[in-house]
């Protein structure tokens, strides 16, 4: 666990509008890529806005390594259908949890990211401060594909012996200068 910074879970929450691959409907699931790591949500059944509620945790020794979901459709007989894929930036959440912020009010919010090109985001994401803990919740809009949007939430987990993130210190007073380890 040396080299592990901590866990980040993500909430793979809903699709809306997901590509019809089968007739009529599509049995859709989703993949969370990062690194050798690799998740996957169950399949629901006959259903293009399905509803997953599934947390799956990824160990995170890098924040720079890309983290990749794609959505694909379950079939029997042939192998699965995809149906789209989004880049997940963490960057900006890493960001803030960076700040070291505590004890904000219920709902903060930390900060906005906006969807650019050179993201998967398909409208304004806020970075919240909720239940004690900084969260972001963000709808990706697949790529590669005719139509669809995932909803997901960010969650960082700290686990006792990883080396955390480096805060900064914005306290002009502090005499520590630069980053610091958080513990």
């Amino acid at each position: 666990m040396d080299n592990v910074l901590g866990l980040l879970r993500i909430r793979v929450l809903r699709g809306t509008n997901l590509a019809i691959r089968d007739i009529g409907s599509s049995d859709p699931y989703v993949i969370i890529t990062m690194g050798n790591q690799s998740l996957k949500t169950r399949v629901v059944k006959k259903n293009c806005n399905p509803e997953w509620n599934e947390e799956l945790t990824l160990s995170i020794a890098d924040t720079n390594v890309p983290i990749k979901l794609e959505v694909y459709d379950r079939d029997t007989f042939t192998g699965d259908d995809k149906m789209g894929d989004a880049d997940i930036d963490i960057k900006p959440y890493i960001a803030s949890l960076k700040m070291g912020l505590k004890n904000l009010p219920h709902g903060c919010v930390v900060s906005r990211v906006q969807p650019r090109r050179d993201n998967c985001i398909a409208s304004e994401s806020s970075i919240v401060w909720n239940e004690g803990k900084i969260k972001q919740d963000m709808f990706l809009k697949l790529q590669h594909v005719e139509s669809g949007e995932i909803a997901i939430q960010l969650e960082w987990i700290e686990v006792p012996g990883c080396k955390g993130l480096e805060i900064e210190d914005k306290d002009p007073r502090s005499p520590w200068k630069g980053p610091r380890l958080r513990g």
